[in-house]
């Protein structure tokens, strides 16, 4: 086991196999006053944290020898589920972000990173661990966030009370509302109120994982249990012991896997996919869905004793349209969240207050956000006001009946350009040999002068097939 640093200057752990990447990143850190611990695989990081000296997070590349980042989060989070760990990739792919934060990372940022982008993701993490909340308990901005949160609308001031009296007890919770409304963020407040804060509160999007992998993501596999499985996994149900599980979009979860569900929650334990060794787990559930599972239940859709079980309690979130009073003051929350208080002052309108409150919000406090975002970078009120009398929504706003804003053609960094180049290089280098092998890989790795499965790991990055 080893502790999470909380003096100052904070111990980062880097694990990044490209030597020139790596040190890319150590510059980074240690320019924004941290010390930097860094290892060329997972072996190393995983070695370096089972010393016992403090390390305040760590940063992994997702593809590395030996271990790769995922191997090596997993283990990380079998050792401790306070430390932040951010995962880093030249492949952002929706598929390996949901794999990484299924894992237990805390956040994921794509290659190559900028030293801004790097130390914003690190100093929001570090406010999120549990040390950092030890020692900032009650500061402003927290309770800046929960008014923001809550507002000021007499529904939300109900499931405010309520979100404080259901932390307490362990009981279940089924949260509803429609999509984007913030259950997930109701989901944490409750799990950050409750006495499990400490513990980990892990997420499952049922709507986002393909119905056969499923029941390998709740409750693990063994070794050779499916074609794949080369060794034994974790699954989100051991990952989230003695935290918090939230199942997010439990309605569209396959009724298949219902049934299978409904006994671990029954008993708190249950069996990995292909395994006969019965596995205990104490773990709190929040289920949220944006379905009428009621009506699911009678198209035969959703089980109905599953859903008794979720539904212990219920907590409804209400639509952004129906708390419009607090709509100008949680877009001026936005504003300074992803710039400053400086900007909201300017940028605020009445016409454009006007807009805000006549629009409909189909997408709720998401797609207010995705407004906020489009609003700092063109710093157009009136441009906003246009599309929202439109009726556009945000992340397809209209812009072709305003000017073209006039914007700077962003320069490509030149350790991107150097890294494309030098990937570009490998692969032409590769795939000749390759061709000239007609796809013999040892006969291509002995002509290369490097080790077979040296080569192996260089196409799996490199993403080369025949």
């Amino acid at each position: 086991m080893y502790n999470v640093a909380a003096v100052e200057p904070a111990m980062v752990v880097l694990g990044e196999d490209e030597n020139e990447i790596r040190s890319y990143l150590e510059i980074g850190l240690r320019c924004q006053g941290y010390q930097v611990q860094s290892a060329c695989d997972g072996d190393g990081v995983l070695s370096y944290l089972r010393k016992g000296t403090p390390v305040s997070a760590v940063l992994l590349d997702v593809m590395m020898p030996t271990r790769d980042g995922f191997d090596t989060l997993r283990e990380i989070r079998r050792m401790s589920t306070d430390i932040p760990v951010i995962m880093l990739s030249g492949s952002a792919s929706p598929s390996k972000v949901i794999q990484a934060m299924q894992y237990g990372a805390t956040d994921f940022l794509a290659k190559p990173a900028s030293h801004e982008d790097l130390g914003r993701a690190l100093r929001k993490a570090l406010r999120g661990s549990s040390t950092h909340r030890l020692s900032q308990s009650g500061d402003a901005h927290e309770s800046q966030t929960e008014r923001m949160i809550y507002g000021s609308n007499p529904e939300m001031m109900r499931l405010r009370t309520m979100v404080q009296r259901v932390a307490q007890s362990d009981i279940p919770v089924l949260i509803q509302g429609e999509t984007g409304t913030g259950k997930e963020v109701i989901a944490r407040q409750i799990h950050a109120q409750s006495a499990r804060a400490d513990k980990p509160f892990v997420k499952l999007n049922c709507a986002a994982v393909p119905a056969d992998l499923m029941e390998s993501e709740l409750f693990g596999c063994e070794r050779g249990a499916y074609t794949g499985a080369f060794q034994k996994r974790a699954g989100i149900f051991e990952l989230a012991d003695g935290g918090t599980l939230m199942l997010d979009e439990i309605g569209d979860m396959d009724i298949r896997l219902q049934a299978k569900l409904l006994q671990a929650l029954q008993d708190h334990e249950y069996r990995r996919l292909g395994g006969k060794e019965t596995v205990r787990v104490d773990i709190r559930v929040i289920a949220a869905t944006h379905r009428d599972l009621e009506a699911a239940i009678a198209d035969g859709s959703f089980r109905a004793d599953l859903y008794y079980r979720l539904n212990v309690l219920s907590l409804h979130v209400p639509a952004l349209r129906h708390r419009r009073e607090d709509i100008p003051a949680m877009a001026a929350f936005l504003i300074q969240k992803h710039s400053s208080r400086e900007l909201a002052t300017s940028l605020f309108t009445p016409q454009l207050d006007a807009a805000l409150l006549a629009y409909p919000w189909p997408g709720n406090v998401r797609e207010l956000e995705n407004i906020v975002r489009k609003l700092i970078v063109l710093r157009d009120p009136d441009w906003i006001v246009a599309d929202l009398t439109r009726g556009t929504r945000p992340n397809c706003l209209n812009v072709s009946m305003a000017p073209e804003p006039k914007l700077a053609e962003p320069a490509v960094p030149m350790l991107e350009r150097a890294m494309r180049d030098k990937n570009q290089a490998e692969v032409e280098a590769i795939t000749a040999v390759l061709n000239s092998t007609h796809w013999n890989r040892k006969q291509a790795a002995a002509i290369l002068g490097i080790d077979y499965k040296a080569l192996l790991y260089k196409m799996r990055k490199l993403q080369i097939d025949q």
